[in-house]
């Protein structure tokens, strides 16, 4: 491959579609063919993400063109699949999804490989080869799997995990709803599906392929925090190792993983924000072990890792356009 990858957005007015355009404008080695989206066809890009004025002139547009490499999918949970339906799109695209549709293994999904790097980027490395599309990650599963995938690797993970999980209120897309009003959000709080999120099919299965006889319970409560971006996951269960041989195993684990940080100290919010890292933290209560996660969920929870799965899949550096600093205040 060229080192010019040609890129298509569709759904490009929404959050995760403005991550895109924001990361990609700096790639090194990226360039915007297109941002699509229906209901702003013909207006400027700076028109709806208004801090790009100034950094584009690029158009929204309601057509999909097929010279490009890599087409994200921005277009909502439950509408990427329609949106694959109603465009034939030639062999050579590769697609990263970043909607639900694709993320459990099954008939419909056997051409999407799931797209979390440190589980799978020696698969996503050979996608294009193997003729296969990425499914990104959900955030919350995201987050919390990045905290349960050590133990399961290293076959410490048999006993029930209990999580409880914050989201900012971008989590909940850029359409308005009750719940993500100010005068609702502003200094609120909301415990919502509990034990059901659709997160948990894929952090289960993700656990499953560590661990194949891992047969216990997932319990996590999410729940919606008063500010913008960011997610704090807190995950408990049951570890019979002791702790130093756990924080090792952490950093062993992710020695080779550029965006996930082991902290000797628990982390905040604030600390991954407008990047693309994630931050664990460890401790022991007894036979209890402690693990907190914290990532942007529009970063590294959405966007600035389908551009990490972009990286890997086109054999370039998988840190490319990725340098962010979080903003500490």
């Amino acid at each position: 491959m060229n080192n010019e990858i040609r890129v298509g957005i569709a759904g490009a007015a929404g959050y995760t579609g403005g991550e895109l355009i924001r990361l990609l404008l700096a790639h090194p080695h990226a360039a915007i063919a297109f941002a699509h989206s229906e209901s702003n066809a013909g207006n400027p890009v700076h028109s709806v993400h208004t801090d790009l004025l100034g950094s584009t002139d690029l158009l929204f547009t309601n057509t999909i063109s097929h010279n490009i490499d890599v087409l994200f999918l921005c277009t909502g949970h439950g509408r990427s699949a329609a949106f694959l339906g109603q465009h034939s799109l030639p062999e050579h695209i590769r697609v990263i999804d970043l909607g639900q549709d694709f993320r459990i293994r099954s008939e419909e999904s056997q051409q999407f490989l799931y797209g979390l790097p440190e589980l799978n980027r020696k698969a996503i490395a050979q996608a294009r080869t193997q003729k296969q599309h990425i499914a990104n990650p959900g955030c919350f599963a995201t987050c919390i799997q990045l905290g349960l995938l050590p133990l399961a690797a290293h076959g410490l993970l048999d006993s029930d995990i209990h999580t409880t999980a914050i989201t900012g209120s971008t989590g909940a897309g850029q359409a308005p709803s009750a719940t993500t009003h100010y005068s609702w959000r502003s200094g609120n709080a909301q415990v919502y599906n509990v034990f059901t999120h659709r997160h948990l099919a894929e952090i289960r299965q993700s656990i499953v392929q560590l661990r194949p006889q891992f047969g216990s319970t997932h319990f996590f409560v999410p729940m919606r925090g008063s500010f913008a971006r960011g997610i704090l996951a807190a995950s408990y269960t049951q570890c019979p190792a002791p702790h130093d041989e756990i924080s090792d195993m952490y950093r062993s684990f992710y020695a080779t993983h550029p965006f996930v940080h082991i902290s000797d100290v628990n982390p905040d919010v604030k600390q991954t924000v407008n990047t693309n890292n994630c931050v664990l933290y460890t401790e022991k209560h007894g036979e209890t072990l402690l693990v907190v996660g914290v990532l942007d969920n529009l970063l590294k929870g959405a966007s600035g890792q389908a551009v990490q799965n972009m990286n890997i899949l086109s054999g370039i550096d998988e840190t490319a356009g990725l340098k962010l600093k979080a903003s500490a205040f």
